[in-house]
């Protein structure tokens, strides 16, 4: 699939973006599997078009690639939200691996963060509008969403431990924290620290896609002193753990996500960011007709640059 469509060739309303041990989905059927190209290149991998019971279908695009290749700073996460756009998504639950900063979250435990600190350094493209010659400005007070949390912390049962709200810090990779920055991060007020969530909760919103993330604890952050470190072998141990725990979440939500996406007629829970860019441009729809990315944002929102 290439850059010239102008509207959405699939009707696939759920993504599921997911993180450092969750390569696939498990309990669907996968119907077909997608190379789409973007305008801003291609996307971390395929992504596989895959069918619940219910006939329903969602779409699943691992962030790293089916084989963990893309370092957090290397991943194209415009090329990912953009492409899961042009299949027709219209709410992304990410699932996401992160270092503990709090006691009381520990290894294995999952969190439903409602705030980000971005702790990224500059080199992550981390905007549709760069270079267009369009100047937009997104609304990311709250950069997730606050229903399709609550819809997911309905299924705590799932999992071993999910706790609704937290705040993580995104930080530059591949190297981790020194523990002098680990425990700045504890003195803000944060509880978990990742290298992923920016910019992709900043796409999602400006893509207009309601966007929430599952953060998967697997060890404690450098802020922890210890007599016994953790050991890689035990980290992976909790990561696999927490692929399955991720999975049965997920699957747990489903139905409920289902029912909210393809059958409400309101559309309550995407309302929020469904159409939120409408008054976010900065120049009249004529400077729009000249823009030299006018293509390029046609890609994701055809409704606002049309042919």
């Amino acid at each position: 699939m290439t850059g010239g469509h102008t509207g959405y060739f699939r009707d696939v309303r759920i993504g599921v973006i997911g993180g450092t041990g969750l390569y696939s989905l498990d309990g669907l059927d996968v119907v077909e599997t997608l190379a789409v190209e973007t305008p801003w290149g291609a996307p971390s991998g395929p992504i596989t078009i895959a069918e619940s019971g219910r006939g329903f279908r969602i779409a699943f695009l691992a962030r790293h690639g089916p084989a963990h290749h893309v370092l957090p700073s290397e991943v194209n996460y415009r090329a990912n939200i953009a492409a899961l756009k042009a299949v027709g998504v219209q709410a992304i639950l990410a699932f996401s691996a992160v270092g503990s900063l709090r006691e009381e979250i520990r290894p294995g435990d999952f969190v439903l963060v409602d705030q980000i600190i971005d702790r990224t350094k500059g080199v992550r493209a981390d905007s549709f509008f760069t270079g267009t010659g369009v100047t937009a400005h997104a609304s990311f007070g709250e950069p997730v969403s606050a229903a399709l949390r609550a819809l997911v912390a309905r299924h705590a049962a799932a999992v071993p431990a999910l706790r609704a709200g937290g705040t993580s810090v995104c930080m530059e990779g591949p190297a981790f924290s020194t523990r002098a920055e680990s425990n700045l991060y504890r003195s803000w007020g944060a509880d978990v620290i990742n290298m992923t969530n920016i910019p992709e909760a900043k796409l999602a919103r400006e893509a207009e896609i309601t966007y929430a993330v599952v953060c998967m604890a697997t060890d404690y952050d450098a802020w922890r002193e210890s007599a016994e470190p953790v050991t890689v072998a035990e980290v992976m141990k909790t990561m696999k753990v927490n692929a399955g725990n991720a999975k049965a979440l997920l699957l747990a939500a489903l139905p409920d996500l289902e029912r909210a996406v393809y059958c409400d007629e309101t559309a309550a829970l995407v309302q929020p960011e469904a159409g939120s860019m409408q008054y976010a441009f900065q120049q009249p729809p004529e400077h729009h007709a000249a823009a030299a990315g006018r293509d390029k944002l046609r890609f994701i929102f055809p409704a606002y640059f049309g042919a």
